[in-house]
């Protein structure tokens, strides 16, 4: 049986109908596609136009941070101490490198010694914020930076530019009073946080510096100023091509600080130093403005701003005079004979007449022998402070003990710091018995009777700083208030400190004694006759010296001779001028100097007071009224014709030594 063919028929209007269907499930679905792709058109040209205008310019555009000029910090004359100065420098942008290895190669072709700092420079690199400029390199001669700009199409991300670097034109005069600027490290950040402190943005500028130490840091946050920035408009590659003025914000430079200092006296102040270690302070005994505070010997704070090599810093840290101590403010030494006229005042407050008589025979006894400078015979205390006399004070000191002495040297200063707007300071020691009671333990705690000589003449535990000598020597000089120091004058033209003063708690006939006896000090026959005539007319200075030992020594080795430097006695002189109307006080600490205050500090002393009084104009006027003619000479010869010493028989007494020319 044969199999023929089926034949299977559509019908056309099923065939046509299926068409239609799928026809407008296709058109459906396109038409939603396109309404959907003209919908969001819409959305973004006509409701999200302006946002996404604000994205595409923010990547046309960067904001970097500028930082602002530090604020200047001058003399009281307007002498600038601290000032910026232009410094070229090149910059990398770590956003806008392609490879900063590769940049790093070619940058190092054109600066070679950027290849030494390669390792830290890619670490800041990393560590900076966005889009923010890391300094390679500052102070670029003028034919690196035309090099550095010469290549700039073939360096992304890289910039060169002028900024203000910080600048201390006086180098080491100012080094511990002012100190310097640094970089900000991760410690100075967690300290502000630590401290519940808002941290400026600017702070992680790699180029930005803070003040590191003395005003400084003292002062930082008024000497910062405001942070600026550049509104800047880069290309695809990154590179600045134009800068939006009207984005911009200029940075506001620091408030101007004026100290009292006096740039005139402290540089002399730091030139009669030469290679010796040591302080002067100089005060004015009416208003308590400190003309000059140096340390000795010092150090270029210049080398400090943009980071000073290891080795450097090691030489310095590593110097047995320690250039890096301020020796004014935390250097501490036995003040030696300075001390005696307290401890006259001290005695005079708990009824000691002035006239009494204490016989010298070159010796003190108690459970000991302590010896004097001298066989001086019977002296008032006018003549036992011309004469530096141990034995005197000794005994004053051993009939009134160690708390007495303690309450007026506090009085006068001692044993405290001062607000003066610098940290740093170091109060010292002024022992008595409450001081043993709680410093020791045992039979030690109490404080027995041979104690006692040792600090009447400024030994023994007692230690006190330059500026402390200063204070007290001012309030001696001035006689009825207690002058207290003022270094800051005045900060973004407000006027600081006060001249309002407490007075004394002393009688000022007491004073007058003490400058008596400190008066007869520089006279023919005092211990510090010959190197403490000023040469001004009749312009004379009255003071006290002191030797302070720093060891004890065997027979035949006073005064350290023959001995290291680290083991030879501390020199002191302390002085005012003038001697009928006192308008400056001076301290001067010579360390280790070994040879005697009126020798090592007199000399010193007087090298600057002249400074001090020919810079005053009142002073000069009465100089030259006088005939400016030395009165030094005349005042030997009447000396030598009465057969008087022209200096006294006691620890300061040498032969006159020249002053030390500075170091050049």
């Amino acid at each position: 049986m044969s199999s023929e063919p089926q034949l299977f028929f559509t019908d056309v209007n099923e065939r046509q109908a299926l068409f239609l269907r799928r026809t407008v499930i296709f058109g459906g679905a396109t038409l939603a596609g396109v309404g959907l792709l003209v919908g969001r058109l819409a959305q973004l040209q006509l409701f999200q136009a302006q946002q996404y205008a604000t994205l595409s310019t923010r990547n046309q555009f960067n904001f970097r941070l500028v930082p602002p000029p530090r604020g200047l910090i001058k003399d009281r004359h307007g002498v600038t101490i601290a000032g910026n100065r232009p410094s070229f420098r090149v910059l990398v942008v770590r956003d806008e490198t392609k490879d900063l290895d590769q940049t790093l190669d070619l940058l190092g072709r054109l600066l070679p010694d950027t290849l030494e700092r390669r390792r830290t420079i890619i670490r800041e690199v990393n560590a900076a914020p966005r889009f923010s400029p890391v300094p390679i390199k500052s102070d670029l001669t003028w034919e690196e930076f035309s090099k550095v700009n010469l290549h700039a199409a073939d360096l992304p991300g890289v910039m060169a530019d002028m900024n203000e670097a910080r600048y201390y034109p006086h180098g080491g005069a100012y080094a511990h009073v002012v100190g310097y600027v640094a970089k900000v490290s991760d410690n100075d950040v967690k300290g502000m946080r630590e401290r519940g402190e808002e941290i400026p943005s600017i702070l992680y500028n790699p180029g930005y510096r803070i003040g590191r130490v003395g005003l400084e840091k003292a002062l930082d946050e008024p000497l910062r100023g405001e942070a600026g920035g550049n509104r800047v408009e880069v290309d695809v590659r990154g590179r600045v091509v134009a800068e939006d003025m009207a984005g911009s914000k200029p940075a506001v430079q620091g408030s101007e600080v004026v100290l009292t200092l006096d740039n005139d006296v402290q540089q002399r102040a730091l030139e009669v130093f030469g290679e010796e270690a040591g302080s002067i302070v100089v005060m004015d005994v009416r208003n308590g403005d400190i003309l000059a505070m140096v340390s000795s010997p010092s150090f270029d704070p210049n080398l400090f701003v943009s980071g000073v090599p290891s080795r450097i810093y090691r030489a310095l840290a590593d110097y047995e005079r320690r250039p890096l101590t301020d020796k004014a403010l935390a250097g501490t030494f036995a003040p030696g004979s300075t001390f005696k006229p307290v401890v006259g005042l001290a005695a005079m407050k708990r009824g000691l007449d002035p006239t009494r008589r204490i016989v010298c025979n070159g010796s003190f006894y108690l459970g000991r022998r302590f010896a004097c400078l001298g066989r001086h015979g019977a002296l008032d205390l006018r003549g036992a402070i011309k004469a530096s006399c141990n034995v005197y004070f000794m005994t004053l000191a051993t009939e009134m003990g160690p708390d007495a002495i303690a309450e007026t040297a506090r009085d006068m200063g001692f044993g405290q710091t001062f607000d003066i707007g610098i940290g740093g300071q170091k109060a010292g020691l002024v022992p008595d018995r409450e001081w043993k009671r709680r410093t020791y333990s045992g039979e030690q705690k109490t404080w027995y009777p041979g104690e006692s000589p040792s600090y009447g003449i400024g030994q023994g535990a007692l230690t006190v700083n330059a500026l402390q000598l200063a204070v007290y020597t001012s309030r001696v000089a001035n006689g009825r208030k207690a002058v207290m120091p003022r270094l800051i004058k005045s900060i973004g033209g407000v006027e600081q400190g006060s001249n309002a003063f407490a007075d004394l708690p002393y009688d000022p006939q007491m004073l007058q004694v003490l400058r008596d006896g400190m008066e007869a000090v520089t006279s023919a026959g005092g211990t510090g006759f010959r190197n403490s005539q000023l040469g001004l007319g009749t312009v004379q200075m009255a003071g006290k010296t002191g030797t302070a030992q720093a060891r004890n020594y065997g027979a035949g080795s006073r005064k350290g001779a023959g001995r290291p430097w680290s083991q030879k006695d501390h020199n002191l002189f302390v002085a005012y001028a003038p001697t009928d109307n006192p308008r400056y006080a001076v301290s001067v600490i010579v360390q280790h100097g070994g040879l005697g205050g009126g020798t090592a500090g007199a000399p010193r002393a007087r090298e600057v007071m002249k400074v001090a009084l020919l810079k005053d104009p009142e002073m000069r006027a009465r100089i030259e009224q006088s005939g400016f003619e030395a009165q030094e000479d005349a005042g030997v010869r009447e000396a030598e014709a009465r057969g008087e010493p022209l200096d006294g028989a006691a620890t300061d007494t040498a032969a006159p030594a020249p002053l030390v020319e500075p170091a050049r």
